[in-house]
Order: C-alpha cells, then structure tokens, then sequence
C-alpha cells in the first residue's frame, strides 16, 4: 500500500484548506482510510476515517463540524476538507489505511505540513 498525502501549507485562522491523499497498491474496500495529526512536541492524533466500502465516516471531538473526509473511489483518493481553521490545528497531517478487521492503521503516507496563523 502506498499513501500520498499533500495539499498542506498555510493559512489565516478561519480560512480552509484541503488534503488529498492518493492510494495505490491494492484495492480498498476492506479498509479504513484515516487522517492523523501531530503537533510539535504532541502526539500523534485521530482526526477522522472512513470506510471505504459504505463511506461511513467519524472523528474527533476537536474537528466535528469543521472538516470533512470523502473519498472518490475512481481516483482511489481520499480527502480531509478543513473549514474554520484555527491555530490549535497547526501540525504534520497524515494519512493511513487499516484492513477493517485489525485495530490498528498499518500503512502510512508522509505527512504534509497545515500551518494556521493567527
């Protein structure tokens, strides 16, 4: 599996920006496609998943709202809307993939880097 995050870069608080993570490499229908974050000097963090087969999605408290995740399956992409930026969202995003089966995401992308200024 192979996961390519970009579309980061920075931003004033309250503006958008969105994430895009091209996969490749097996076909994803038994997975979960998630995006994480991590902060300077935090650990890494959940900020959303979905299923690919079915699109149901979920996230965290500190993003409800505020950004969406999609996938389009013909271009086995899959993206993070952020609206309403702020600067607490500042971090390295970064994408992977789960068999629906296991607990954890296994495959990874790099990360792209999302700056909110002030």
């Amino acid at each position: 599996v192979q996961l390519q995050a970009s579309g980061g870069g920075l931003v004033q608080a309250g503006g958008s920006l969105r994430l895009s993570c091209a996969a490749s490499g097996r076909t994803f229908s038994s997975y979960y496609m998630g995006w994480f974050r991590q902060a300077p000097g935090k650990e890494r963090e959940f900020v959303a998943t979905i299923r690919w087969s079915g699109g149901s999605t979920y996230y965290a408290d500190s993003v409800k709202g505020r950004f969406t995740i999609s996938r389009d399956k013909p271009k086995n992409t899959v993206y993070l809307q952020m609206s309403s930026l702020k600067p607490e969202d500042t971090a390295v995003y970064y994408c992977a993939a789960k068999l629906v089966s296991t607990e954890r995401y296994d495959h990874w992308g790099q990360g792209t880097q999302v700056t909110v200024s002030s």
